[in-house]
């Protein structure tokens, strides 16, 4: 009988290498379907206070993670991201809260696997199409290409259990020491962070749990 595996999958929505990170992970638990993910959110920047804390302003928040952006694309295998796109746009960059509430909102609905659909889908809305994941229709049109109930969602978006869910996430990110995402921690044991590519994934779970 093969190992169970447990990957608690540290991330946040505005994390362009978490969005590298996502489709390889899928791939090993397809390959090893005795993995299990438990996707725990991660707040970068919490509110839009917190972005102009870290950057000065929201226009050298842009700026700043245009670079971040660009390289993240160097690294995945599809070149989704989108940095020309997102430049473009006229909205401030987006903030953690409102992705991470729709990620636990579907969570509610369809347990990990619709808070993994979700989140893969709101981080494209984000990444490659250049939406304003900040904007409540927008995670709310995410929600219906998810095949959630949309009047559900929109209910438990706004509720003080969705926002408790992701509260007591964070707090378990520092009670764990994550300090950066994405980061995964295996069985407990081990903590990686960065978007390791798919064999070295494979090698290092293969040799030290299957």
């Amino acid at each position: 009988m093969k190992k169970k595996v447990t990957i608690e999958f540290f991330h946040d929505v505005l994390c362009s290498w978490c969005y590298i990170l996502s489709p390889r992970l899928r791939e090993l638990v397809k390959e090893f379907p005795e993995i299990e993910v438990i996707h725990r959110s991660f707040a970068l920047s919490k509110t839009p206070e917190d972005t102009i804390r870290a950057f000065g302003s929201m226009e050298n928040a842009k700026e700043e993670i245009m670079k971040h952006w660009r390289a993240s694309n160097i690294n995945d295998e599809d070149k989704r991201i989108s940095t020309d796109l997102m430049e473009c746009q006229d909205f401030n960059y987006p903030y953690s809260m409102p992705g991470l509430l729709g990620c636990k909102a579907a969570e509610i609905q369809g347990g990990q696997e619709a808070h993994w659909n979700y989140f893969d889908l709101v981080q494209r809305a984000h990444l490659t199409e250049a939406r304003n994941i900040a904007d409540e229709e927008v995670l709310y049109d995410v929600a219906v290409q998810v095949g959630l109930n949309k009047e559900k969602f929109i209910k438990d978006f706004n509720s003080e259990t969705v926002k408790k869910m992701v509260e007591d996430d964070i707090n378990l990110s520092r009670q764990k020491h994550v300090n950066s995402v994405p980061t995964i921690i295996i069985n407990g044991e081990h903590k990686i962070s960065g978007a390791l590519k798919y064999d070295v994934l494979k090698e290092f779970i293969s040799k030290n749990y299957l």
